[in-house]
């Protein structure tokens, strides 16, 4: 019987491309386990197939130890391999409650160097067991090892050729379609297509050919589970490599895709031959590149623009075809405000937002789109705070006032950074006006900070990142003093503090953001400490 095990492996190892040692190395851990239910389960029992003519020997092995211990019950072996968990023990000893020198599992160091003087604790003494009848066993064992194998090794060859596939276009057959989503086969191996990846209004018949990115491939007891996607960005990325033969090659790039399936995408492409225009190159001739895209896409609109290097430069022509007049970087913030005429406000913006939102996940900016009229009334408005800011503190008149905002200063504080000539170099301004500036400065800006003193304001407020001197003395005013404090107000009431236009929305939300961020750190570093405790 086991010469015919040998041979039986042997054929199936050929015959499903399965390593042959795999089968017998199963085999083997299926007869310890029918040894191990004749001769006790808490044994160590090791069996081996001999490779060349199939002859089984088992073994019982004993760990080296200097006290001899046993599970706390009969039990506790079954339930700690259920539960997964260490055996609990205790010392070992007989009915008359002397020390037990062997029990099966441990032998004392003292009993064992009878056999190995040079044996040490924590190795092991190999004892042979009785010969056992295999020839039931050992067919039922190899049979269900055998199934299994097989099983596994198939399902591994799906899950290894997939996994390959991860990440390209693939092409396949609707098997069945429900409410949750659609069952493609491919090559014999059914993928599923979910629903929220499907474009809008898509739907499909049993035998239909679908064309999806295959977007994640995961090992599953039951073989390997393959999610597909239409509307993943890498979807419209690989249509255009496929469509396009100048980017397969690598002559043009494409730099990034954005999309609202079904509806209106973005892509941008860069050319590494100045002599080819890339946007061109994926129109192709009369449109027939894109148009085959699109079709496939269920007439999805898809702009398609040249990327450059300059931020500014991509945010107008991530943009189109909106007309952009103005437009004002913050680089630190990753934002930008864009200035559009009256009458291409609607279209800069587009339907539900779609082409600004487009446009920010492209070019991974925030950005803030505004008529002309719009970034008119906000200047003014910002123009007279800070206006307001220079004649109450500094005590000047509305000329000065104008020349120094003129200049770029937008707090007093700003006038303590610079030096005096810098003000005196100031046209129609001269050394001791500067002087008289700069003391009349520090003479507010100390009366403030013993206000904030006298209402006992936190350290971590006042140096709160990107928070204004003079919006800080606003919060302050109305009883926020604490970091805390500010973290738990809401953009609404933020603003309702601050004298109007002093801060935009986006700037009082970054703010509570900011001040919140602690609050997270600090639950990240309770979890470090449980985690170490642990």
């Amino acid at each position: 019987m086991t010469l015919e095990l040998l041979q039986v492996a042997d054929a199936v190892a050929r015959e499903k491309d399965i390593d042959k040692e795999s089968i017998i190395t199963a085999m083997e851990e299926a007869i310890q386990m029918a040894a191990r239910r004749k001769f006790g389960m808490h044994l160590n029992i090791i069996a081996n197939m001999d490779r060349m003519d199939g002859n089984i020997t088992l073994k019982k092995a004993l760990e080296v130890v200097n006290l001899v211990m046993e599970p706390v019950s009969p039990e506790e072996y079954r339930l700690a391999q259920r539960e997964q968990r260490p055996m609990e023990m205790r010392p070992a000893c007989d009915s008359k409650g002397y020390p037990l020198k062997e029990n099966g599992m441990q032998i004392l160091l003292v009993e064992a160097k009878k056999q190995n003087p040079k044996i040490e604790v924590g190795e092991f003494i190999l004892e042979d067991l009785p010969p056992m009848d295999f020839g039931r066993i050992a067919a039922q064992a190899a049979k269900q090892v055998i199934f299994q194998k097989v099983r596994d090794a198939e399902r591994g060859k799906e899950f290894d050729a997939f996994k390959e596939n991860e990440g390209k276009l693939t092409t396949g057959t609707v098997k069945r379609t429900d409410h949750s989503g659609t069952t493609v086969e491919i090559n014999g191996v059914e993928a599923f297509l979910p629903r929220d990846e499907m474009l809008p209004r898509e739907s499909y018949r049993l035998g239909d050919r679908v064309r999806a990115y295959v977007y994640k491939v995961q090992r599953e007891v039951r073989g390997p589970q393959i999610f597909l996607s239409r509307t993943h960005p890498e979807f419209l990325k690989k249509l255009f490599e496929e469509e396009v033969p100048e980017i397969s090659t690598g002559v043009i790039e494409v730099m990034g895709v954005a999309r609202d399936p079904g509806h209106r995408a973005k892509i941008a492409v860069k050319s590494y031959d100045h002599n080819l225009d890339p946007v061109g190159a994926c129109v192709g001739i009369r449109g027939s590149r894109v148009q085959s895209i699109t079709s496939e896409l269920q007439g999805e609109r898809i702009d398609i623009i040249e990327w450059k290097a300059n931020p500014a430069e991509y945010l107008v022509e991530s943009l189109a075809p909106a007309e952009v007049s103005k437009i004002v970087l913050d680089e630190e913030e990753q934002r930008i405000d864009v200035v559009v005429p009256e009458d291409k406000l609607s279209v800069a913006i587009g339907r539900r937002g779609q082409n600004v939102r487009l446009a920010s996940i492209l070019t991974g900016w925030n950005i803030d789109i505004m008529s002309e009229q719009e970034e008119e009334d906000r200047r003014q408005k910002e123009f007279a705070v800070m206006s307001k800011t220079f004649m109450d503190g500094l005590d000047v008149d509305e000329t000065i006032t104008h020349v120094l905002v003129g200049e770029g200063f937008s707090s007093i504080n700003d006038l303590l950074l610079v030096s005096v000539d810098e003000i005196a170099a100031i046209e129609g301004f001269n050394h001791d006006l500067a002087i008289e500036i700069q003391a009349r400065a520090q003479k507010t800006v100390d009366a403030q900070m013993n206000e904030l003193k006298d209402k006992k304001v936190e350290e971590d407020l006042i140096n709160l990142q990107g928070l204004k001197f003079e919006a800080l003395m606003e919060v302050v005013r109305g009883g926020v003093t604490t970091l805390d404090d500010f973290a738990e107000l809401s953009t609404d009431e933020l603003l309702e503090m601050l004298t109007e236009g002093m801060m935009t929305k986006y700037q009082a939300e970054s703010l509570i953001m900011e001040a919140r961020k602690h609050w997270f750190e600090d639950e990240e570093s309770e979890e470090d400490e449980l985690d170490a405790t642990a």
